[in-house]
Formats: structure tokens, sequence, C-alpha cells
């Protein structure tokens, strides 16, 4: 499987690339996965698709099996920053407060991207 990572400014570009990409006619969808709307335990977000892409060859044409993870400036923050604090360490000293922190960071960072997607939308009603 290859893996592709679309960082975006605001939720709602997530949601409307996604859009775009699944109308996309060599494409087929095979599952999306909307941690978003339903987080991880973590506090982790995230969309994933999971596509099957046509990859041309000499002779043939092959599919192949592509997760593209679309995510904002501030989830890819977050995720960046868990798997630097957690990976390959198994030892963590209090290992469930520090899941907790991190857990109501996300929150925390969940409310920032809201937070600037409703400016954006302000800013964005009084140019009209």
């Amino acid at each position: 499987i290859a893996g592709v990572r679309v960082v975006c400014s605001f939720i709602d570009d997530i949601y409307l690339l996604a859009s775009t990409l699944k109308m996309q006619d060599d494409l087929l969808v095979i599952q999306e996965k909307d941690y978003i709307i339903q987080p991880k335990n973590n506090g982790y977000r995230s969309l994933h698709l999971i596509v099957m892409v046509p990859i041309f060859l000499m002779k043939e044409k092959e599919y192949m099996k592509v997760e593209v993870q679309f995510r904002t400036i501030a989830m890819d923050f977050w995720a960046s920053l868990d798997h630097q604090l957690k990976y390959k360490r198994a030892d963590i000293a209090d290992a469930d407060a520090i899941s907790e922190e991190m857990k109501i960071s996300a929150e925390l960072v969940s409310q920032l991207d809201n937070h600037m997607l409703q400016i954006r939308e302000r800013i964005d009603a009084g140019e009209k």
C-alpha cells in the first residue's frame, strides 16, 4: 500500500478535496475512515480514504491500493508531536495520565481548527 498525506488549512477544505477526489472516474474508493467526526481513542483526527489507483505499466494497467490522509495543519501538528513523544517508548512513566493529557491537547487543537474556520467564514462573509 502506498500513502499520501494532504495537509489543508481548514476543516472544510478536507471535505472539499476528499469529495473532489471521490469524483475521479479512474479511482475506486474502497474505504473511508472519518476520524474527524469520530476521533480515535487517543484523540487522533484525520480523514482517511483507501483508494485503488490505476498504475500504467508497459503492457498493462494494474490497480494499486493507496491511503490518502487528509488533515489540517493543526491536526498534523498534534499527530507529529504525539508520534515524537510516544514512538518506541513502551515504558512511559504515568502513561495513563500522559495519554489523557494528549487527548485533552487533541481536543484543544480541534477547538482551534473550528475557531479558525469561523474566523475565515466571518472574513469571507464580509467580502460579499
